[in-house]
């Protein structure tokens, strides 16, 4: 037999030409779906924004082969957008075409500015209520002048102008014209409810084609496109104006960050809808302005990004940035080719697919994403300022109200005074700056002279003024004989207000734990410890968990009462937690759960009795718990925790102490786990051993309660159909670890190597 593998191989193209042309069998049916949907856009943008027609497909043939070669983002397309539409109108209307051509040049030479000081990621610092604002605007504005075409009249100066005048149009409708535009519109939003092979045509082009072919046939005397005769013979320079300089340098700016922001935004989101490789924003912007100096010294709209396209490019499957320069490619053939068939596009089905486009850039998924974070005021404003007054002063308001509602949020405090029994509270919250002191002096100012004054203070930031409003109304008000206790929640800024000296710097300030997550006696004793007055209320001969349970009542009750609302009338845990009564175990803590979460059972030394003995009615109390936990509440695990430093582990190596005959017959049940230690080899926590005899039983003693259980029938029944696991766990005091038994390695691993899954693949059950 003859060997030809070799030959094959010899002659096999290589590696890389055999992936781009694997590459190139996605790319081109996508470039060819995305220049189906770009012509009638580039049209349409190109109506709306006053531009010569021809104005469109050029920004198209540039966007798609320049900035698709040369810019960051691979499966981006470029191309004329409708987000610069409300502003290259107002730039021509001023400028006349020429001078607006001049701008787009420039504007593309910032861009590469931009690109070059590696800045582009700064522009994403723009809240994204703004952007979505000004796009609402803009599409509000769109739709507002593509209506009067639609209805066969002439848009006017201005979106106000043209809500005002939009009854009057409605009422005076031009017939053929009018029909064209509501037809148009019609496909298009019936478009996406048709069955999914219909829908592989785009919907603009679908409306388009039809459209027009029924105007033709219907023999409709409407206006259509103006395409000139010869579309390539491109004989046109920029020109600049001779004064007005500075509303020119305006136009460049502007047209330079808008289509920047876009076009990165744009990059951002097609991001988000593949796994191929990230956008490059710094070389995005370069690939932009080279093609926006490209477009404008040949007559061409300014070329963004544009996220309709860039989306049906992901979904049709492109795999690189040679589909966006084919589709560039696929628009230059058809004008060069097929010019003439633009002709019979009537201008009212441009306005009413502008009409479409217009309304979907007013997104109710991000008003409900700007509604949720708080910034519908923003969006609103913005969309308001584009609308009312032009898109520049709109986005710059927007900005401004963004920053006022930020420095709002930022400099907020909740300031409330409040009876405590025959005492006062005065509750400070948030940040308190020079701008609360009104309200801060206000309130300060309803403390009858002489009372003793809880001063609670849960802020974030001290400003100076406030600081010494605060240490003054402490002077003044204890020098009438009443008494100020400070009361810090965080950050101690005014510990040491009598003194004037506040604590700027948290590093300077005692690191101790948050009092909403230390116990509250380790709190108080910390606090104690400092080098100040300790306030007669924080003296140790109180109950530490009286002053917890006001606590709970003060700060945590509210939070936490709409899950416990919940749980009233039902628990559903998923664990059954077993474990000592040690003071130092928190199983809520060291499992990071809630209510609801666990059905703890504790005792010493983390022991569960023999059924026959629980069965017989002696030590009943566990079995109980165990058959409850599992055959009525049906939780899903049962863990056994024991811990280092065990005092029951300790007693059984060392004896029980004189005069407790009681947990001397308790520790009775845990006389097989010390038979155990002596006949199983030692138990490793991660690579080593543990320190002492104690702990080393204590390991023992967990997996002899595991299979304790085990000899529960509730259990075993419910273990053999899979319905609950059985996990032992140990608990390292001093350092603060959680290690969860691997059974395959008889070692107790911490907990983050565990990998949770079934019970055949997590090494936490045991087996």
């Amino acid at each position: 037999m003859i060997d030809n593998s070799a030959q094959e191989r010899e002659h096999a193209p290589p590696r890389s030409w055999r992936s781009a042309l694997d590459n190139l069998r996605h790319d081109v049916p996508a470039s060819l779906v995305v220049f189906l949907v770009a012509i009638p856009l580039s049209l349409g943008i190109a109506l709306a924004s006053g531009a010569p027609i021809v104005a469109g497909l050029i920004a198209a043939i540039v966007g798609g082969i320049v900035a698709g070669a040369l810019g960051g983002a691979p499966l981006q397309v470029s191309g004329p957008a409708a987000g610069l539409t409300v502003i290259m109108a107002e730039t021509i209307n001023e400028f006349g075409w020429a001078a607006t051509c001049a701008i787009t040049v420039l504007a593309g030479a910032l861009q590469i500015l931009l690109g070059l000081s590696r800045i582009a990621r700064a522009a994403l610092a723009l809240s994204p209520a703004i952007v979505h604002g000004m796009l609402a605007g803009i599409g509000v504005t769109i739709v507002l002048a593509q209506l009067h075409i639609v209805l066969g009249g002439t848009a006017q100066s201005s979106p106000i102008d043209n809500l005002l005048q939009l009854p009057a149009q409605i009422l005076d409708p031009h017939g053929p014209a009018t029909l064209i535009g509501l037809l148009t519109l019609g496909i298009l939003l019936v478009w996406g409810k048709l069955p999914a092979a219909v829908r592989k045509v785009p919907g603009p082009l679908a409306a388009i084609v039809a459209v027009t072919v029924f105007s033709l046939v219907a023999g409709l005397e409407v206006p259509r496109v103006d395409i000139p005769a010869n579309v390539l013979d491109i004989s046109f320079a920029p020109d600049f104006p001779d004064t007005g300089w500075f509303d020119f340098g305006v136009a460049v700016v502007t047209i330079a960050l808008v289509a920047s922001v876009e076009s990165l935004l744009s990059a951002v989101a097609v991001d988000k809808m593949h796994t191929g490789p990230r956008a490059n924003l710094n070389r995005e912007l370069l690939g932009q302005g080279a093609a926006n100096m490209t477009s404008g010294a040949l007559g061409g709209l300014p070329v963004t990004g544009v996220i309709v396209r860039s989306s049906t490019n992901v979904q049709t499957g492109a795999r690189t940035r040679v589909s966006a320069v084919l589709h560039g490619v696929w628009v230059l053939l058809f004008v060069a080719v097929l010019a003439g068939l633009l002709r019979n596009i009537p201008l009212a089905a441009l306005a009413g697919l502008l009409v479409h486009v217009g309304a979907k850039l007013v997104n109710l998924n991000h008003i409900k994403q700007v509604l949720r974070h708080g910034d519908l005021p923003v969006y609103l404003i913005t969309l308001l300022g584009v609308v009312a007054i032009d898109l520049l002063t709109g986005v710059l308001i927007g900005v401004a109200a963004a920053a006022l509602i930020m420095l709002r949020r930022l400099l907020w405090s909740g300031i409330h005074a409040e009876r405590d029994g025959d005492k006062w509270r005065v509750v400070v919250e948030g940040a308190l700056s020079a701008l609360s002191i009104p309200r801060l002096t206000s309130v300060l100012g309803t403390i009858p002279r002489g009372a003793t004054v809880t001063l609670e203070l849960v802020v974030d930031y001290l400003d100076h003024a406030a600081f010494d409003t605060l240490s003054a109304w402490q002077h003044s008000h204890e020098e009438a004989g009443g008494q100020v206790i400070v009361d810090e929640i965080g950050h101690p800024w005014f510990e040491r207000g009598k003194a004037g000296e506040p604590t700027v710097h948290k590093a300077k300030a005692q690191r101790i734990a948050p009092r909403w997550f230390a116990p509250w006696s380790d709190w108080q004793r910390a606090r104690q410890e400092e080098p100040v007055e300790v306030p007669e209320q924080r003296q140790p001969r109180e109950s530490s968990m009286r002053r917890g349970m006001v606590e709970f009542e003060r700060r945590t009750s509210q939070l936490v009462r709409p899950i416990l609302g919940k749980l009233a009338d039902t628990q559903n845990p998923e664990t059954l937690f077993i474990t000592c009564g040690d003071a130092r175990i928190v199983p809520n803590l060291i499992t990071s759960s809630g209510p609801g979460d666990l059905f703890t059972v504790r005792n010493i030394g983390n022991l569960v009795p023999d059924h026959a003995t629980c069965a017989a009615g002696s030590d009943a109390s566990i079995g109980a718990a165990v058959e409850f936990a599992v055959g009525v509440l049906k939780v899903r695990e049962i863990v056994v925790c024991g811990h280092s430093s065990c005092g029951a582990m300790k007693a059984l190596l060392g004896g029980v102490p004189a005069g407790a005959p009681a947990l001397e017959s308790w520790l009775r049940h845990a006389e097989p786990s010390v038979e155990r230690a002596k006949t199983h080899a030692p138990i490793r926590i991660g690579d080593s051993l543990p320190g002492s005899e104690a702990d080393q039983l204590a390991l023992h003693n967990v997996l002899q309660q595991l299979d304790r259980l085990r000899e529960y029938p509730t259990v075993a029944a419910a273990e053999a159909r899979g319905e609950v696991d059985l996990v032992g766990m140990y608990f390292e005091v001093g350092a603060a670890r959680v290690h969860l038994y691997d059974p395959k390695a008889n070692a107790f691993v911490s907990a983050d190597s565990v990998v949770t899954g079934t019970a055949e693949s997590n090494p936490m059950v045991t087996g």
